[in-house]
Parts: structure tokens; C-alpha cells; sequence
């Protein structure tokens, strides 16, 4: 396994790198951005693909679950990310209601991301359902990204959050939707929530490339939550989640400070302020005095 070291130039991500990936058995990077800033940082590391996923619906927008972002927030966001990556591949959720009501709705709206947000594929969840769909957007020259296991978009259904692929008609209908996502010509197939035994089937059952979260280490590749490495979330991670830095701890405590120094007065400095130049201070100060001197 051969990895590009951090600074040296690298090359575009595409669909067929995806691929490649997986025969090489080289793991795929994968992490959320949703702004320019996100995406840069998160494009300059390294990182094979940016996501933008409808998570930014909590991590961005403060709603309580992904069913509440629309096709205009999602691309506001996606093409703030586009403007911050160039070398990972930009693949934007497409949100829920925006491929559920009829196919050629569905094909609009991911023509949207592409011609409007700069995505170069759309993710769309489910999977034997959704393949003939799903075949449809990709033959309007548009690569799709699937999705299956836990599905947020479908939480009602689900009754919550839950680890999906537990019993053995719940396996076979996993692979069932994966190897019709792979028959579809899916770029990659997201795995999501289910036990790693499972995860591990499915990644050597079908040749499209298979990204995990919460869905064991066999995957092609991995991916998590930007805010979540981080800890810029509010309340407890899911199991999967690995904190890598307290970002939110430095947040706080940054911002702390600033209240208390410019409380205190401390904030800002004499080095911190901008000054006349002397000649300018020099004349400022005679038309003050005479002024002064007009009022006595």
C-alpha cells in the first residue's frame, strides 16, 4: 500500500480512483465538510472524498434530524465546499423528498447539484428499491453514490437510530441491496450501521468500493462526521465516533477570554489599535488646542 505523503502534489479523485483503490486494498478517506473552510482543511490533509452530507441539517442548521434540510440548503452548502476542494471528490447528499416522489425529479435535482453546487456525484439511501432510480441518474451522466443500513432519511420507518442487519432475513436483504447498487454502477456504496461481520460480506461480495460508518474495519474505506472527530456536537456520540481533537473545548474557552478581556478592558491593546501618522496627530492636536482656547 503506497500513500501520497502530506504537501507533495497529488492527484484529481475520481470515480475510477475509487475503484482502483479497492483492488490495490488501499483504504478510502472520507470526511463531511460543509462550508469553504471545512472543505479546504479537509481537502489539504489528504482526505480522497469530501462529503457534504444532510448531517449539516444538526451540525449546521440546528434541526433535530436530517428530514428537514431542502434541496436549496444543501446546495448553498455544497458549493461553499467546491470552492474549498481540489483535489478529493465532492459528492453531495441529496436530500429526503428530493428522489422520492418520481424519477424525473429525481434526475433535476441531481442535475441541480452538479450544474448549481459542483458536486461530482450524489448520494442517494436505499437499495434494491432504489436501483432502478438510481440507474436512471447515472445514465443522465450523473455518479451516484449509494447508501444502506441505518439510513437516517428513513428513521421514522426504522423507529429510531438503530443498528440494522441484526438477524438473518435482515443480512440477506443487505446483500440483496448491495449487489444491486453494485449492478447499477454505483461509484461507491456507503455502509452505515450494521454489525463489521456484515460490513466484511458485503465488501468482498461486490466490486464497487464500500465506505464505512459504524460498520467494521473490512470496509473499503471509512468515513465520520466532521463535527464528530472534532467534538463540536452537542450531546453523546454514536459508538462508532472517535474523537480526535476537543475542538469545542478550545471554542469555549477561546471565547471566554475574549468576553473577559474586553470586560476587564484588556482587550484591545495600544498594539492592537491602529495610529495617526505623527505629521497627522501634530496638526490634529493645533486645531484641538485652538478649539480649546476659542472656548476659555
Amino acid at each position: 500500500m503506497s500513500l501520497t505523503p502530506i504537501g507533495e502534489p497529488r492527484q484529481k479523485i475520481t470515480t475510477a480512483t475509487l475503484r482502483d483503490k479497492k483492488l490495490r486494498h488501499e483504504p478510502i478517506t472520507c470526511l463531511t465538510a460543509y462550508d469553504y473552510a471545512s472543505a479546504r482543511l479537509v481537502d489539504e490533509a489528504g482526505i480522497d472524498i469530501i462529503l457534504v452530507g444532510d448531517s449539516l441539517a444538526m451540525t449546521m442548521l440546528g434541526y433535530e434530524n436530517t428530514l428537514s434540510v431542502t434541496v436549496d440548503e444543501m446546495l448553498h452548502h455544497t458549493r461553499a465546499a467546491r470552492r474549498g476542494v481540489k483535489h478529493g471528490m465532492l459528492i453531495a447528499d441529496m436530500p429526503y423528498g428530493s428522489y422520492h416522489v418520481s424519477t424525473d425529479e429525481a434526475v433535476r435535482n441531481a442535475a441541480r447539484f452538479v450544474k448549481e453546487g459542483g458536486a461530482e456525484a450524489v448520494k442517494m439511501e436505499g437499495g434494491e428499491k432504489r436501483s432502478d432510480l438510481i440507474r436512471r441518474v447515472i445514465d443522465a451522466e450523473i455518479p451516484v453514490a449509494g447508501h444502506i443500513g441505518l439510513t437516517p432519511q428513513s428513521v421514522n420507518v426504522m423507529g429510531g437510530y438503530k443498528v440494522q442487519g441484526k438477524s438473518l432475513s435482515a443480512i440477506e436483504q443487505l446483500m440483496k441491496d448491495a449487489v444491486a447498487l453494485d449492478r447499477a454502477g454505483v461509484a461507491c456504496i456507503y455502509l452505515e450501521g450494521i454489525p463489521r461481520e456484515v460490513g466484511a460480506m458485503i465488501t468482498a461480495e461486490v466490486e464497487t468500493p464500500t465506505i464505512g460508518i459504524g460498520a467494521g474495519p473490512e470496509c473499503d474505506g471509512q468515513v465520520l462526521v466532521f463535527h464528530d472527530i472534532l467534538n463540536l456536537t452537542f450531546g453523546p456520540a454514536a459508538k462508532f465516533v472517535r474523537r480526535y481533537e476537543d475542538v469545542g473545548a478550545v471554542i469555549s474557552n477561546a471565547v471566554q477570554a475574549f468576553r473577559a478581556d474586553v470586560i476587564s478592558h484588556q482587550y484591545p491593546s495600544d498594539a492592537e489599535s491602529y495610529h495617526l501618522p505623527k505629521d497627522t496627530q501634530a496638526a490634529l492636536d493645533t486645531v484641538l488646542d485652538r478649539k480649546r482656547s476659542m472656548r476659555r
